[in-house]
């Protein structure tokens, strides 16, 4: 199989993905779940919306808002950088980078970051919007960026791991796992804890390097492929991953649940499940939402199932993001769903103009829901108790 039909066929099955689970060998294609009306506890204001990009109907991008600091970043595929007031969308600088990006942005050590789908990584200054530096990596970049004290790492989508100097951009160190002939289209964004960062990759397998050097700190097969075809074999890990305390909880598709030590990489608990979105934790609980598009919590301590909510089956649910007591799942027809953290049920909804599908998981900071439509507008929502 040449690269471009593997590429060709990653990104169908990275569209197809959500809709893979609802079927059997005796049925059809489920339809996604219809929206039925319930009683909702909580109410959702729009703050404010801003056009930040062309639609772009064709790839899933990892574009996704960085807030910090009382500012949102937020990059477009056509190349725009924009840097927004939080309160109010008021525009503070933009910068026009010429490239297609594809992730991003990622913010730190002064600068804001993005990736494109040529394998360039440009790095602007925080304050101005001004070109640091730019530089080319070995493939589409679908994650975006991480900065530590000392590096950028990135990730891209031949199993390649990079550390980048914050003044040049001159590599540091890589490193790479072996990616399968046959995988979603999407990557795990790098996630630092301390002096490591943690990758997921499309053979199921998570590794944790440290950032000065790249030393390999543990490599652990969380989803080991089976089944005798290639589509049963694919096993990504390409959700986002989350350091808690000593432990790091994972999803993969096809795969498991599970939760690992931070220091060893060993599997304490695994639960079998398929999540190609990923997942979030409070003190307690862990909340996926799987690739069927049900939303599960699982108990922390052992991954036994507390709740299941099904009302939105096959509606492409991002991965689930805590907004106080609740939490908050996207879809592809634009509306963003509040759900009880304890229970399960819906508390609230809202739609996006024109019902733009929404891939990438919403951001919350500060209380303020933040979205990016892959119609190119960006949002942010407030909700509180009625």
């Amino acid at each position: 199989m040449t690269l471009t039909n593997r590429i060709r066929l990653a990104v169908m099955f990275g569209i197809l993905s959500g809709f893979l689970w609802g079927c059997s060998k005796d049925k059809d294609v489920e339809p996604p779940a219809a929206l039925v009306p319930f009683a909702a506890k909580l109410s959702v204001q729009k703050l404010w919306e801003v056009r930040v990009g062309a639609k772009n109907p064709l790839l899933r991008m990892a574009l996704v808002p960085a807030v910090a600091d009382g500012h949102v970043y937020v990059a477009a595929q056509d190349g725009v950088i924009r840097d927004l007031k939080a309160s109010s969308g008021h525009e503070l600088w933009r910068a026009t980078t010429k490239l297609a990006l594809s992730a991003g942005p990622a913010v730190g050590g002064g600068l804001v970051l993005a990736g494109s789908s040529d394998g360039q990584i440009v790095a602007l200054d925080q304050g101005t919007g001004v070109l640091k530096w730019k530089v080319r990596v070995s493939g589409e970049v679908l994650s975006a960026p991480v900065v530590s004290a000392t590096a950028v790492v990135v990730r891209t989508v031949d199993g390649r791991v990079r550390a980048l100097t914050l003044d040049t951009g001159h590599e540091l160190w890589s490193n790479e796992q072996q990616v399968p002939r046959l995988s979603l289209r999407g990557t795990a964004a790098p996630v630092l804890a301390g002096d490591a960062v943690l990758c997921g990759f499309d053979n199921g397998k998570m590794a944790a390097y440290s950032v000065t050097n790249g030393d390999v700190l543990w490599d652990t097969a969380i989803s080991p492929p089976r089944g005798r075809t290639e589509l049963e074999r694919m096993v990504d890990i390409d959700g986002h991953i989350e350091v808690s305390g000593h432990e790091v909880f994972v999803a993969g598709f096809q795969g498991r649940v599970a939760m690992l030590g931070l220091e060893s990489g060993q599997i304490w608990w695994s639960h079998e499940a398929s999540s190609n979105h990923g997942l979030t934790v409070d003190d307690q609980r862990v909340f996926v939402s799987l690739s069927d598009s049900k939303v599960q919590a699982l108990a922390r301590k052992d991954g036994t199932t507390v709740w299941t909510q099904e009302a939105l089956a096959r509606r492409s649910l991002t991965a689930p993001v805590l907004d106080d007591s609740a939490l908050v799942v996207a879809d592809f027809e634009g509306y963003l769903h509040w759900l009880d953290r304890d229970t399960g049920a819906l508390l609230a909804r809202i739609v996006t103009k024109k019902k733009s599908r929404i891939s990438n998981t919403p951001v919350v900071a500060d209380g303020v829901v933040y979205v990016q439509t892959d119609a190119g507008q960006l949002y942010a929502f407030r909700a509180h108790a009625r």
